[in-house]
C-alpha cells in the first residue's frame, strides 16, 4: 500500500492533472497558446527536462530559451507545485528514516533531499522565543548629582612676577646679600 502511494504521488496521471489545473484562469495573467500550453504538458513527459519538452511541443531545436523566457512565471508556478505534490513523500521519508533500525544506502542524501523539499513548501522548524520578564520592583528615582565647580583664578602678568619675587625680597630683608 506504502508504495503505492508514494508511485501514484509522483505519477505523469497525477502530475498531468496538476499542469492543467495549476494555470487556472485566477492565477494567469496571459492566455497561453496551444504550443506553450502543449510544452508544460511535456514537462510532466520529460521530468521537467525544458529541451526536450519544448521539442515535444514542436518548437525548433534549440528555441527552448525563448519558450522558457515566455512561460517563465507558470514553470516557476509547476515546479512549486510538483515540490508541494512531493511534501507528503518528503515527511514519510523523514519518518521512514526515523523509525528504521536497518542499514539504508545514500540515508543522509535521502534526509537532506526530503529536509530541502520540505522547507521549500513552507514546512519548517519553527523557532519560538519566550520572552517572560518578571518585574519585582517599582521605579527607583536617584538624587540629582552635586556638580562641582572648580575655581580657577586668573593672575595677570604682573602678580605672577610678583609672585617669583617675593621669595627674593624676604631673602633680602632678613640680611641676605
Amino acid at each position: 500500500m506504502k508504495k503505492y502511494l508514494t508511485d501514484l504521488l509522483t505519477s505523469p496521471i497525477l502530475l498531468r492533472t496538476m499542469v492543467n489545473t495549476y494555470l487556472t484562469e485566477s492565477k494567469r495573467n496571459k492566455t497561453l497558446t496551444d504550443k506553450q500550453q502543449k510544452f508544460l504538458d511535456c514537462l510532466v513527459v520529460t521530468n521537467g527536462d525544458l529541451k526536450q519538452a519544448a521539442e515535444l511541443a514542436g518548437y525548433s531545436n534549440g528555441n527552448h530559451y525563448q519558450v522558457v523566457k515566455a512561460l517563465k512565471n507558470e514553470i516557476i508556478d509547476f515546479a512549486t507545485d510538483v515540490l508541494a505534490n512531493s511534501a507528503p513523500e518528503a515527511a514519510f521519508k523523514l519518518v521512514e528514516i526515523m523509525k528504521t533500525n536497518k542499514p539504508m544506502p545514500q540515508i543522509q542524501n535521502k534526509l537532506q533531499a526530503a529536509q530541502a523539499i520540505l522547507d521549500r513548501v513552507g514546512v519548517v522548524k519553527k523557532e519560538r522565543l519566550d520572552v517572560n520578564h518578571n518585574v519585582t520592583g517599582g521605579v527607583f528615582i536617584l538624587p540629582a548629582k552635586a556638580v562641582e565647580k572648580e575655581v580657577i583664578e586668573h593672575k595677570s602678568q604682573s602678580e605672577l612676577l610678583q609672585d617669583d619675587l617675593e621669595p627674593i625680597i624676604e631673602w633680602e630683608n632678613e640680611g641676605g646679600s
